[in-house]
């Protein structure tokens, strides 16, 4: 699935999406966000919106 129109996507399924593709993919998220051209910024603040915080440490959304 492409992530490059992430903004229209429902967060719930979003962020199931990204925690898959970091964890099968790309190892942590400025790998993911570097690879689809997307701003990390406005992706982790679209999944905050939704009640979901970046964990670095665990290199997952919860």
């Amino acid at each position: 699935m492409d992530l490059k129109k992430f903004e229209t996507m429902d967060p719930v399924m979003l962020m199931s999406i990204v925690n898959m593709k970091i964890r099968d993919e790309f190892g942590d998220l400025e790998a993911l966000v570097r690879f689809y051209e997307i701003d990390q910024a406005v992706l982790i603040a679209k999944l905050a919106a939704a009640g979901f915080d970046y964990l670095p440490e665990a290199k997952q959304f919860r």
